[in-house]
């Protein structure tokens, strides 16, 4: 598939083909990708927890979700996703980059970074893991974990206190055409780029090309 239709197929899906598991052999080539991800420094502060088998799936479904929720459409159909990635930054591999000769810094001070690096780095090569997904002939969708249940979630998979939870990306073939439940959010419509990219100045509009 050429790379703008993989970019113009992409969206969230929220329901899976719960019989047809990802493979080993997919898997390894989505992180293969998704670790060539750009990152301040090539500090690669990230790390992926990958959850493929329904014990590894159920338990963090477990650790997520109150004992006594009814669940709800939107959870009834991501829990048919066959697999799951966990998307963890580690700011103290960019603190420690950067306070390398080469760089120039001589602490480890958090204040000196704009915005943190660590999480946006995670976030792009999550994409790479969604864009990758449409190519293999998957869908995904990216989410994240209620604060309240972080806890639980390090504690079911051993994730260590300097490891942020950025997000959780659900994998699995694409359910039968009609039957996903797209997010009504989809009605906003997407914005033209006349709308949200500046020529030159902030508050000049974008205009194209002919």
């Amino acid at each position: 598939m050429e790379f703008e239709q993989v970019v113009r197929a992409r969206r969230m899906v929220r329901s899976y083909r719960p019989d047809r598991p990802v493979s080993r052999e997919v898997l390894t080539r989505l992180l293969d990708l998704a670790v060539r991800a750009p990152s301040a420094g090539f500090s690669q502060g990230w790390d992926f927890v990958v959850l493929s088998t329904p014990e590894q799936v159920g338990r963090f479904w477990a650790a997520t979700t109150e004992p006594d929720r009814e669940p709800d459409r939107w959870l009834r159909g991501m829990r048919t996703a066959p697999a799951l990635i966990l998307c963890l930054s580690d700011r103290d591999a960019y603190l420690d980059r950067y306070a390398e000769p080469d760089k120039g810094w001589t602490d480890r001070d958090e204040a000196r970074w704009p915005v943190p690096y660590w999480d946006v780095d995670t976030g792009m090569a999550s994409m790479i893991i969604l864009l990758a997904a449409v190519d293999a002939g998957l869908a995904g969708c990216f989410f994240g974990v209620p604060p309240t249940r972080t806890g639980t979630v390090r504690e079911a998979f051993a994730i260590p206190s300097e490891r942020r939870i950025v997000g959780v990306i659900s994998l699995g073939h694409p359910p039968e055409p009609g039957t996903d439940h797209r997010s009504p959010s989809l009605r906003r419509g997407r914005k033209p780029i006349e709308d949200v990219c500046h020529d030159g100045v902030f508050g000049s509009p974008f205009e194209r090309e002919g």
